[in-house]
């Protein structure tokens, strides 16, 4: 039986179709959260806090599994739950948000949803809000992660979409780098949307993670990128046998902005590895934020990257670093740079 040799694919010819039902049926945690737990979970002795929000969130699974005071009330004929419906993980980049929230998620039964800030909205986006309600009001629980408020529209929206669920006595968690009071800041004119906003940190119970960021506990900087006469021999050496999506960076970005980020993930499938060209820093906001996206679909799907030209921590302007979507840009680096160590170290991220 010969070698099996590298299979080149190229995300620009990718243009993947994605139907109601398979937006309904993707609401689970990524391959790289698949089998986690609360107990796989490794709270840094340094922080107590991740050891109580252990607690917290096993303790709430018990009550959203045994939710009796929920029939209580509907049979003496309270009209919605008192008290937050949810739990909501505050802390900084890498500290196991994402991997406590799918613990929380694989802990319960079913029904339950498991999805990113977007895959919600794009759900709304493709349902309707009146359907998606109608789709999730009959979960035990719902879970988002990412929580971020980018826009007014945004902000109406999940206020609207999280007082419904929770009148309807379903239970939702949500992790954000952000205090839900604070969603916003930054963004856009928040103090003109206070009473969403407020409507939506009345429905939390927040639960602060502290921490540094475990991709990078004990761990060498990231590696330099490959110079361009090196990214094929990368290719062949990183990802023998496996299936590698090779794109020019340039036009990587253009073909994205053709492609709902809805499907980001099932742009990704049967991937093994990613190989760029001449990376270079991303100068438009409405590109970068597209990226964003892509790159956290890399990393739930665990995917590791080479590449060429300009190293990530460099990938997004000074301007995008310091400015609203600053948590958003910071956790794509995070996030790329542990991939990016993957590819070209072959170290764990």
């Amino acid at each position: 039986m010969g070698l099996r040799l590298t299979t080149i694919e190229h995300l620009t010819e990718r243009t993947p179709k994605l139907s109601v039902d398979e937006l309904l049926d993707g609401f689970y945690p990524s391959p790289r959260f698949a089998e986690v737990s609360f107990s796989s979970y490794r709270p840094d002795p340094a922080q107590s806090s991740q050891a109580h929000a252990v607690r917290e969130l096993e303790h709430f699974a018990a009550r959203v599994d045994h939710p009796e005071p929920s029939r209580l009330r509907k049979l003496f004929g309270a009209k919605k739950p008192s008290g937050p419906a949810g739990v909501y993980l505050d802390g900084g980049f890498g500290v196991g948000k994402t991997h406590l929230l799918a613990s929380l998620w694989h802990a319960v039964k079913g029904p339950k949803a498991f999805g990113t800030f977007v895959e919600y909205t794009n759900l709304v986006g493709a349902l309707s809000f009146r359907k998606t309600v109608d789709a999730l009001k009959h979960y035990k629980l719902v879970c988002i992660d990412e929580f971020e408020l980018d826009d007014p529209g945004d902000t109406v929206l999940m206020s609207r979409l999280m007082r419904e669920l929770a009148d309807a006595g379903v239970k939702l968690a949500a992790t954000s780098n952000t205090l839900p009071g604070a969603l916003g800041e930054g963004r856009f004119a928040a103090v003109d949307f206070q009473r969403e906003i407020q409507v939506l940190a009345d429905q939390f119970e927040v639960i602060r993670i502290d921490g540094e960021d475990y991709r990078h506990r004990g761990l060498a900087q990231a590696p330099e990128p490959l110079a361009e006469s090196e990214l094929d021999a990368g290719i062949a050496e990183h990802f023998a046998a496996d299936t590698v999506a090779v794109d020019e960076f340039g036009a990587l970005l253009q073909h994205l902005s053709g492609v709902h980020p809805s499907r980001y993930r099932q742009l990704l499938d049967g991937i093994d590895g990613v190989a760029w060209r001449t990376v270079s820093t991303i100068e438009e906001q409405s590109v970068a934020l597209r990226f964003v996206v892509l790159a956290d679909r890399l990393y739930d799907k665990d995917i590791p990257i080479i590449a060429s030209g300009v190293p990530f921590d460099h990938l997004f302007t000074d301007d995008m670093m310091a400015g609203g979507y600053m948590k958003k840009y910071h956790r794509a680096v995070s996030r790329l740079t542990a991939l990016v160590r993957e590819g070209q170290k072959g170290e764990a991220s």
